[in-house]
């Protein structure tokens, strides 16, 4: 079971890291909307992902007996990443890990942006709500999830702000209409 674990968090670190590596803004694009939102969220998955786990070890206050909440867990994980690599993929060369505003850049509101306005955080959240569940606490799952959605919730605030400038009455339409990262819910 380690093994599996760790090869699973693995895959899900490196695409991570692969996607911030590689998806970066250029420098004909609208520059430094970031207001370092980037690493922060990075700085709060680390303290999030140690958090839990040294919750986990330190408090046994298992979600449920047996390892089966471990295989759901890692469920959670890889449908997160397959969601957020197809959603990055879906919005293209509009899609970068810094807030920016590209040249021609269009407003995606269809496939998964029909209902969230930030689709990729969302597949991401629900990765890290597997990962928490992995670890088999209620303590780490309700830590992860929280620090994460707080840190996904101050960069979505950003972006929008930068959303909202540039396409205006069109923005404000579509934030009517779809929930942020949560279905039904945010």
């Amino acid at each position: 079971m380690n093994l599996i674990l760790t090869i699973s968090y693995s895959v899900w670190f490196l695409s991570e890291i692969l996607i911030n590596r590689f998806l970066h803004s250029k420098k004909a694009d609208k520059q430094h909307a970031d207001k370092g939102s980037l690493y922060l969220i990075w700085t709060i998955i680390i303290i999030a992902n140690f958090s839990a786990v040294f919750v986990s070890i330190k408090y046994n206050i298992p979600l449920t007996i047996g390892s089966y909440i471990v295989y759901l867990g890692l469920f959670l994980i890889f449908i997160g990443i397959i969601l957020r690599l197809t959603i990055i993929a879906t919005l293209g060369q509009f899609f970068t890990v810094d807030v920016t505003i590209k040249q021609n850049h269009k407003l995606k509101k269809d496939g998964f942006y029909k209902y969230l306005r930030h689709p990729s955080y969302a597949a991401s959240l629900l990765s890290f709500i597997g990962f928490g569940i992995t670890l088999n606490n209620w303590i780490s799952l309700i830590l992860v999830a929280i620090l994460i959605l707080i840190a996904f919730s101050v960069r979505i605030k950003i972006e929008e702000k930068i959303l909202m400038e540039h396409f205006g009455t069109e923005y404000l339409d579509y934030q009517k209409n779809t929930k942020r990262m949560i279905p039904f819910i945010y």
